[in-house]
């Protein structure tokens, strides 16, 4: 009898498609995934509405959206809740080994039998960080162990190069950069050492006396060029072990990035595109070779994806939907989702409404960049979210509010939960209400250095989730 199909899974973290090559990026980042994508399925409009990383994650692996999950903030309190199932709890229950790497803590990642760490924040002795390599020095011997086992497997891997700090190693550092990074003409950084609550952490990691954004943007493409070829060194044990033929692989990210966009520095907070444009790529003998999927899809849809690669029934109702019929182009039998609720509780409190043509921001207290409470962007006319247009097209500002608020209660009827933007009132972790002002925000939040950042995305680790 023929194995159920292993499944490898990189979860990648703020990795935006855009910066990618596969995705037509013009600088060469990503090679190797480049490859994989010609051998397998490309969703080119790919999304994850509800940033950052826990309600990101905790979509992916439960087919759920933020109303199914009950997350939506970085520093959920508590476990994920019992009324979701993960996709390691349906894989246990269908015979497989399922180990994670790099994502102990977090409460997307419940239910899987093994959990292992790397260091993926602090720089070593040269003041660089090889995060991937750092993984796959865990992560093959673990895939090793796995294939010897008669058990199919399911391998999650959570990569953190694309993530601050940006530190690749020699030579991805200065890949994409031939400069003067410290050219005291250069003023692209000024705002952002002002800004109090990131410039402490920013600057910790980047070279003293940098001037010069287009390093640091370089220091991020340099990271996913790095990541993707230590990626390829997994893939070519896959193929060494002979598990190429049973084995489907996903190349996927929680959220993007913003880079020195929209004065949001270097982080994936606010609702701008480039937070919320992912890849997904899949892999599998007898998937189309090279076929690109323009329709658009959200993270909630990955997992009963894979289930019905796997052929795994359940009598789970998901709220994401099963991309296959796209892929077979089975077109009856699948519902386009163009439009879709937006939800960011990170360094900020704010929900929206995006549509192929508008995006509705609105924030639910004041925000420490002092941005307008209502932010309304022309996606066809202005790609980059640069003209808030909200004062001067109230109409549909009321028309997409509408359309958002119909959806909160459509979905707080139908999960019988009150929507979790409007009960996550400690989003932050400073035990008070929600902010009253813009400088009470601005005062209140400070990242101060890579260890408080990492902080912010570990929970106390426990023996097992």
């Amino acid at each position: 009898m023929k194995k159920q199909a292993n499944v490898i899974l990189f979860g990648i973290d703020s990795l935006r498609r855009d910066r990618m090559s596969s995705y037509g990026y013009n600088r060469l980042t990503t090679p190797h995934i480049d490859k994989l994508a010609e051998s397998g399925v490309l969703f080119e409009n790919h999304f994850s509405p509800s940033i950052p990383t826990t309600p990101g994650y905790a979509s992916m692996l439960t087919g759920m959206d933020c109303f199914g999950t009950d997350v939506v903030a970085l520093r959920h309190n508590g476990p994920l809740g019992e009324h979701v199932k993960t996709l390691p709890e349906v894989l246990n229950e269908n015979g497989y080994n399922t180990t994670c790497i790099g994502f102990t803590g977090n409460p997307a990642s419940r239910g899987f039998q093994k959990y292992i760490d790397y260091e993926a924040w602090q720089p070593d002795e040269t003041g660089r960080c090889p995060k991937a390599q750092n993984l796959n020095d865990v992560a093959l011997p673990e895939l090793k162990r796995l294939a010897s086992d008669e058990k199919p497997f399911f391998l999650f891997l959570r990569h953190m190069d694309p993530h601050s700090p940006y530190l690749p190693p020699k030579p991805y550092e200065r890949m994409f950069f031939d400069g003067d990074e410290c050219d005291p003409s250069n003023s692209s950084l000024a705002k952002m050492k002002e800004f109090k609550p990131f410039a402490d952490f920013i600057t910790s990691w980047i070279p003293k006396d940098c001037t010069d954004s287009e390093y640091i943007d370089a220091q991020y493409d340099g990271a996913v060029a790095y990541m993707d070829a230590c990626i390829q060194n997994i893939l070519t044990s896959v193929e060494t072990l002979g598990l190429t033929e049973e084995t489907l692989i996903i190349i996927t990210s929680d959220h993007g990035e913003t880079l020195n966009e929209h004065e949001c520095w270097y982080d994936h907070h606010s609702l701008y595109e480039h937070n919320l444009v992912v890849p997904l790529i899949l892999k599998y003998p007898g998937l189309p070779e090279g076929k690109r999927v323009k329709d658009s899809s959200l993270i909630k849809d990955i997992m009963p994806t894979i289930l019905d690669v796997l052929g795994i029934d359940t009598n789970i109702s998901f709220d994401g939907r099963n991309l296959m019929s796209l892929v077979r182009e089975e077109g009856e039998t699948f519902s386009q989702e163009p439009e879709f609720y937006l939800t960011e509780c990170t360094w900020m409190r704010k929900h929206g409404w995006r549509t192929p043509e508008w995006k509705l921001i609105i924030a639910l207290e004041p925000d420490f960049h002092f941005k307008p409470e209502v932010e309304l962007y022309n996606l066809v006319k202005d790609q980059n979210e640069l003209q808030n247009v909200a004062d001067v097209e109230p109409e549909i500002v009321n028309l997409l509010t509408g359309r958002l608020n119909e959806y909160i209660r459509k979905r707080e009827q139908e999960s019988g939960r009150k929507n979790p933007m409007y009960t996550n009132l400690n989003w932050h972790g400073l035990d008070q209400g929600p902010f009253k002002t813009s400088q009470e925000a601005y005062n209140s939040l400070y990242i101060g250095s890579i260890h408080t950042a990492q902080k912010l995305q570990e929970k106390k680790k426990e023996k097992q989730l």
